[in-house]
């Protein structure tokens, strides 16, 4: 017959209680993923909810005239920041005599090893892909789709200060 079978009641109380009591411990020594910079996301959470809205209308005609603008001279133009779910993603491009010269991600999430891991290879190739496409028509990161997201919005919010 099984220990826990036999006439001990008591053994079956105390063992639940202890699994009870270690499952809070763990469930309460959980941390909530916090972006770096609360004040600076809180600041442009307006900003991002507008950007949002017109950056799907806009989106479609933004390759043609980022690289059609042929402006003289160099700007370096920083882009909105956009809150994403995992944290702030803002974007400042340099725009030489209309062409997409640099490209550097200000704010990314890094708040744990997951998300620097995860933002290590994504950065960079976000940031070729916008080079490459001289626009903010860049394809998402396979496993950063939320980065992807808000760096295209600031890239083209970026971009849309630098055009005009």
């Amino acid at each position: 017959m099984h220990a826990l079978k036999k006439n001990r009641p008591l053994r079956r109380v105390t063992l639940a209680a202890a699994g009870t009591v270690t499952g809070v411990v763990l469930l309460l020594s959980l941390k909530p993923h916090t972006p770096p910079t609360v004040a600076q996301a809180s600041a442009a959470s307006g900003q991002s909810q507008s950007q949002s809205q017109s950056s799907g209308s806009s989106s479609g005609s933004s390759g043609s005239s980022s690289g059609g603008t042929k402006s003289t001279g160099t700007k370096t133009v920083t882009g909105d920041t956009v809150q994403t779910r995992w944290g702030p993603v803002q974007v400042r491009v340099t725009v030489r005599n209309g062409e997409i010269t640099e490209v550097t991600a200000v704010a990314y999430p890094q708040g744990n090893p997951k998300d620097q891991e995860i933002n290590s290879y994504a950065i960079p190739q976000l940031r070729r892909e916008a080079l490459a496409a001289q626009s903010a028509q860049i394809d998402s990161v396979s496993g950063a789709t939320y980065t992807s997201d808000g760096y295209k919005r600031s890239l083209q919010s970026a971009l849309d200060s630098a055009g005009g």
